[in-house]
């Protein structure tokens, strides 16, 4: 009998212990644990408006309302790697970067992919912008501006998944003498990995020297900002460009892409409204078992 009562006892420790943490029950063992982008992020930037977590408060300002105990990571690999690792893991990454490793959800019914980006019927995208100063004058820049408005460039955008946005554009043809100048590519970590084939490709194509070409990785806001300032040739944004940003860069659009909300390939579900979206990133719903 004594040793009854001691095993009932210690069951009751145990899980008055174990309640403490996730409950008894396991309760909590179905917790959502969110995986969101740095601030300065054009993939966040992006996100957060199309799913709602980005509000406006009473005096018209944009304010993010990403759940404050969200894991920040700073990179797309980051990104992925972390809900790889996660059974409970929820994030976002581009369509482009979308690899096995983990799973994309379809958003109101509607699967990620080129086709459903460009027939509109994916809601959740965005641009790629380029952006450089007018006055820039560096033979390589203007050489390679030519190329990534060519139809070379939006076949590889094709290819790398991404969604192309100049249907008929001319050939690009390589000068009689390659450029020689050096220029600094950079900004979002979205972009980057699209960006690094593109600068294949010309280079190829061009004759110029692959190490003319500097490519650095950081987030769209250092991508635009760098380059009014001079410190990039060309910069990266994967999102529109600001009314501030516009006014002191020449721009346009690379391409079109899927925003990706990923879940770990152990994890069920398989389709997710908006407004569920909306209601994780903010932290409103904290449990997988409250997503009907």
């Amino acid at each position: 009998m004594k040793k009854l009562i001691t095993l009932i006892i210690s069951i009751a420790v145990l899980c008055a212990v174990g309640f403490a943490a996730v409950g008894c029950n396991n309760t909590g063992s179905d917790e959502i644990n969110v995986y969101s982008r740095e601030l300065g992020s054009g993939t966040r930037s992006a996100f957060i408006e199309l799913t709602g977590v980005e509000v406006k408060d009473a005096e018209g300002n944009k304010v993010d309302k990403t759940y404050s105990g969200a894991a920040i990571t700073d990179k797309t690999n980051v990104m992925m790697s972390s809900v790889y690792g996660d059974e409970r893991g929820i994030g976002y990454i581009s369509l482009g970067s979308l690899n096995d490793s983990v799973k994309a959800v379809s958003v109101e019914g509607v699967a990620p992919s080129v086709a459903t980006v460009k027939d509109g019927s994916y809601k959740l995208a965005r641009p790629f912008n380029v952006a450089y100063k007018a006055d820039n004058s560096k033979d390589t820049l203007a050489d390679f501006l030519r190329y990534l408005a060519s139809a070379q460039a939006q076949t590889v955008i094709g290819e790398e998944g991404y969604v192309s946005v100049k249907d008929g554009a001319a050939d690009y043809v390589a000068p009689a003498t390659a450029p020689t100048s050096k220029i600094v590519v950079g900004g979002s970590s979205s972009v980057s990995p699209l960006m690094e084939v593109l600068i294949e490709d010309y280079c190829r194509l061009s004759g110029v020297a692959i190490e003319k070409i500097e490519l650095q990785t950081l987030d769209s806001t250092a991508g635009m900002t760098n380059a009014a300032s001079g410190t990039y040739d060309l910069g990266m944004a994967s999102r529109a460009l600001k009314d501030s940003e516009a006014a002191q860069l020449e721009s346009f659009v690379l391409a079109q892409d899927g925003i990706a909300v990923i879940v770990n390939n152990a994890n069920e579900t398989d389709n997710l409204t908006i407004e569920q979206i909306r209601q994780i990133f903010t932290g409103e719903v904290r449990n997988w078992a409250n997503i009907a």
